[in-house]
């Protein structure tokens, strides 16, 4: 092979590792199937929590998958990518990150025959593709029902069904309020394009202690924070608010400043050139008679002082995410120089200004808006590990309001949809990875009818069964099984359905993961430095230990 018996040539460095071929496939699919597992048991109402703990001791009790992923780590480069998905997942529809971990896991399984087979991996990838882009066909078509976005009780509907599965389900009437109240808030239209952004206009403040029945929203926004003197009014109705991006004190020099003073009384006029600074910026404030300042920087004592004069309260060092969020509230405008204050820019759009103490704090409400585009999410709990859970359940129930508003569209849940999609994928290929993918798909209700411990193999068998029957072309099978004691149910009006864009979302990120790690078929590890001392497998961890215990 090399001629003449020549010494063969090495390309890549010694300390490289290299492995190739089928062992790297079935190895990736190993992986994938292996985190799916860890995910597997928190799928549906059912689920079970998993208590994680961080290298830093911190504790994570959770059952949303992108949470549990992200606190572990795996060295496996297949399986980071697995825990990439959740995220992706989390951050597009933030739901469904279980089921598009379990989908992609039992989708790379459903190709591991045809590795056996010695069919080769873009074989599998083209059919893989095919069906997702049917997939895809049957969702947005036949299959999805369309809602109206203005029906309070079937959106309420469509959000318990997310709340469901979560921690918080037991509290899912407050829960399903507070995320369609708060998406409403920030849902703005205009020139035919929807807006709701959640991430920067709905702030979660998470305060221990009460219970979480005491959480509720606010029309209006609360910051903690408490007024800057004492004496400055702390309960003002209808105020005139006033939102500065300035500091109220003398600007000192950057770095090193050098002052000469010659005459005695230089110093003098120094201080009170600053002095009148001050009194200049409050004297342009005072002239539009606000009632309460909020500014993002300093405010010295002297410029409190001319403001307690006019009756003015003030709070200082707000976020600029908060101050951002008071604009859209009350109606005010960001101003970055008092020189440029002007009457639009007052905001009296809020009802009540007022302090409160809760637990050790102070905390600022600005309530009682008019029209308020922004709002704050005050939950309550026994314990921070409660509240954490909370927060992440509502971000999940929020996203969900979201996703119905962009796209106002309905599939049935409770498995009814895969089972569906696998039974139109059926009755179009006879044999091949087309056909594995479309029985990949059953996995979602055969963990449901597994995690409350139903008979898997009698369930599937009735609900394919029912699938089988249904004949009518435009409308879809809505036969699902119940999560909460594995028989099966149909989906009625006010039973179980999932926003269309979760659904999208999960079938082609899972189905894209598997394809992408089919195609691999090399893995080359970087070589270490020298002085690194190389990382164990686990079987070489396994053998010291036992040497150790020997």
């Amino acid at each position: 092979m090399f001629g003449g018996g020549r010494a063969p040539i090495l390309v890549l460095s010694q300390n490289t590792k290299r492995e190739s071929g089928r062992k790297v496939q079935l190895e990736n699919i190993n992986a994938g199937k292996q985190i799916a597992d860890v995910i597997r048991t928190c799928l549906g109402p059912q689920a079970m929590l998993k208590m994680l703990m961080d290298p830093m001791g911190g504790i994570v009790m959770t059952n949303d998958g992108n949470a549990i992923l992200r606190e572990i780590t795996v060295q496996h480069p297949a399986a980071k990518s697995m825990i990439e998905i959740a995220r992706t997942q989390d951050e597009e529809v933030g739901d469904g990150t279980t089921s598009v971990i379990v989908l992609a896991g039992e989708m790379l399984a459903a190709g591991e025959q045809f590795l056996h087979q010695n069919m080769h991996p873009t074989v599998i990838i083209r059919q893989y593709k095919e069906a997702l882009e049917d997939m895809v066909t049957l969702l947005e078509g036949p299959l999805s029902v369309p809602i109206d976005r203005n029906d309070k009780a079937a959106l309420a509907n469509v959000v318990k069904g997310c709340i469901g599965t979560k921690f918080i389900g037991r509290w899912s009437d407050i829960a399903v309020n507070i995320a369609l109240d708060a998406v409403n808030t920030v849902l703005i239209e205009d020139n035919g394009r929807t807006e709701v952004d959640i991430k920067r206009y709905a702030k979660v403040e998470k305060i221990p202690g009460g219970s979480v029945e005491e959480s509720q929203i606010l029309r209006g926004v609360m910051v903690n924070k408490d007024v800057t003197h004492p004496k400055m009014k702390r309960y003002i109705q209808n105020p005139r608010i006033m939102l500065l991006d300035c500091s109220l004190e003398y600007k000192k020099g950057e770095s090193q400043t050098n002052v000469e003073i010659t005459a005695e009384t230089d110093f003098t006029r120094l201080l009170e050139l600053e002095e009148e600074h001050v009194r200049r910026q409050c004297d342009e404030i005072i002239a539009l008679k606000p009632d309460v300042v909020f500014t993002e920087k300093g405010v010295s004592d002297l410029a409190q002082h001319f403001l307690l004069k006019a009756g003015i309260s003030a709070v200082r060092r707000l976020r600029k995410s908060d101050n951002n969020r008071i604009a859209r509230a009350c109606g005010a405008t960001i101003v970055n120089r008092t020189e440029e204050l002007q009457e639009s820019d007052i905001g009296t759009g809020a009802g009540l200004f007022e302090i409160k103490k809760l637990g050790d704090e102070y905390f600022c409400y600005i309530t009682e808006c008019k029209n308020p585009k922004a709002c704050t999410i005050l939950l309550r709990g026994a314990s921070k590990d409660i509240l954490n859970e909370t927060e992440r359940n509502l971000q999940d129930a929020l996203q969900v309001a979201r996703n119905i508003m962009l796209l106002p569209k309905l599939v049935p849940g409770g498995g009814a949809i895969e089972m569906a999609v696998a039974q139109k994928l059926l009755q179009k290929a006879t044999h091949g990875p087309y056909r594995a993918l479309a029985h990949a798909l059953e996995i979602v209700p055969k963990t449901l009818a597994q995690n409350c411990g139903a008979n898997t193999i009698r369930t599937l068998t009735a609900l394919r069964a029912k699938h089988a029957n249904h004949t009518d072309q435009n409308s879809p099978c809505t036969w699902g099984i119940d999560g909460e004691s594995g028989e099966l149910v149909e989906q009625t009006t006010n039973g179980l359905w999932e926003p269309l864009a979760v659904k999208l979302q999960t079938y082609k990120t899972a189905v894209e993961t598997a394809i992408l790690l089919l195609r691999i078929d090399d893995i080359v590890s970087g070589s270490k430095k020298k002085g690194d001392k190389e990382v164990a497998r686990p079987a070489e961890m396994q053998k010291e230990e036992q040497q150790q215990q020997d």
